[in-house]
């Protein structure tokens, strides 16, 4: 297997826009969660969220293109431009056919589709968008980006809920370490803050209702979490062999050591209550490698600030490490900041581990102010920002359908 490098980001957050600024939010705790404005929340229950706000599209593309996307899709390509740019992409200095993009997202196009619905009923077939079919579609980002470089390498979209991205990269990554490709555009993106996907997370019981207190909504591993906040963004690398990343004089960001995925094969939306599949997943990033276990320092949690979720992702964590050994990596929750991205979350949850090991610090796991009894013995970072060295860690991500991705990533 060939050594793969991360040389390109770019992230747009419920709390920043871009690498330096997403940088800076964590270090600081800024909570990018409040009251939902992107629609009448009238008759919800939920009315909290994490949006994207000041965001300009402009800056990134044409307007005329912006204006023919769905807002996943304009994320998605704003974020792939941040990462690309990073990595000294715009020079050309690749072989296309050896380059390519695996993009997902959990939804996709689902805000032009719910306003096409609506035109539909209102005004009938005819004055439906031609635009619709492609503004909706989830793999349309990947293809779009891979026009926006030329790209001719594989080109898809893994849809496995909010496992999305995390998928995309590890799936990524073994095409560049087993050879298939010299490097990859991938990650993730999402834009589902809109009324009927909100009702119908809401009607699962999986929303937080803390609407009276959005900023402490989030609240990973703390005893009085009551569902997760959705957020909206984009988290987008750009990953490469170590001969690519040589030949064209990239920046080295961090190393991908391991890629592990899994399925609980338990309930449609419940995660397996002993963390059995989520603990495979993990292993498996961690034994591709043969990665000393004892090494890793630091665990980018899913922590969703669910019920039944936390629990389950710390059980699957002591599987791996033991009674003993899971007091030593420190775990935080990078949602307890921004919501839960959805199909971007483990993305953007990557992009903000290579900051933290980049910058030698751990970002605060807000609202933590009572940890769980049940999970009591790990060592979760606390309320406010602590300067550690990051020099192995590992990313979690779990989707509905009981599918589990892992990324295992080390400091150069």
């Amino acid at each position: 297997m060939k050594r793969v490098f991360i040389t390109g980001m770019g992230a747009i957050t419920p709390n920043a826009i871009g690498i330096e600024d997403f940088t800076t939010a964590l270090k600081n705790g800024v909570n990018g969660i409040g009251r939902t404005t992107s629609f009448d929340t009238t008759g919800h229950t939920s009315l909290i969220s994490g949006q994207v706000e000041n965001f300009n599209p402009d800056l990134y593309m044409d307007k005329k293109e912006a204006r023919r996307q769905d807002r996943y899709t304009v994320f998605a390509l704003s974020a792939a431009k941040m990462a690309a740019d990073q990595a000294k992409l715009s020079e050309k200095n690749y072989d296309p056919d050896r380059a390519g993009v695996l993009v997902s997202t959990g939804i996709g196009g689902i805000h032009f589709f719910e306003n096409e619905h609506q035109t539909y009923i209102d005004k009938g077939a005819s004055r439906v968008s031609p635009f619709l079919v492609p503004m909706m579609i989830c793999n349309i980002a990947s293809g779009c980006i891979a026009m926006q470089y030329g790209f001719n390498g594989p080109n898809y979209c893994i849809v496995s809920a909010c496992a999305s991205s995390l998928h995309a990269i590890g799936e990524a990554y073994l095409k560049v370490a087993y050879d298939e490709c010299d490097l990859m555009i991938c990650g993730g993106s999402e834009a589902a803050l809109t009324p009927l996907t909100t009702a119908g997370f809401a009607k699962m019981k999986a929303l937080s209702t803390r609407n009276d207190e959005p900023e402490k909504a989030s609240r990973a591993f703390d005893k009085d979490r009551d569902g997760f906040v959705m957020g909206e963004g984009a988290g987008i690398i750009v990953i490469e062999s170590e001969e690519s990343a040589l030949k064209r004089g990239a920046t080295i960001l961090a190393e991908i050591k391991g890629y592990g995925a899994s399925a609980d094969a338990y309930h449609l939306t419940a995660p397996h209550p002993e963390g059995v599949g989520a603990a495979k997943a993990v292993k498996k990033a961690i034994m591709q490698n043969n990665f000393p276990i004892e090494n890793i320092d630091y665990i980018n949690a899913h922590g969703t600030s669910t019920p039944l979720g936390d629990i389950a992702e710390m059980k699957a964590l002591k599987l791996v490490f033991g009674e003993e050994g899971v007091k030593k990596p420190v775990v935080n929750a990078t949602k307890s900041m921004i919501g839960h991205l959805l199909g971007a979350a483990g993305a953007v949850g990557t992009i903000a581990t290579v900051i933290q090991m980049q910058n030698g610090f751990i970002h605060p796991n807000r609202n933590l102010d009572n940890v769980d009894p049940e999970l009591t013995g790990y060592n979760f970072a606390p309320n406010h920002f602590i300067e550690k060295q990051i020099n192995a860690a590992l990313v979690d991500a779990f989707g509905f359908g009981g599918q589990n991705a892992c990324l295992l990533l080390t400091r150069v």
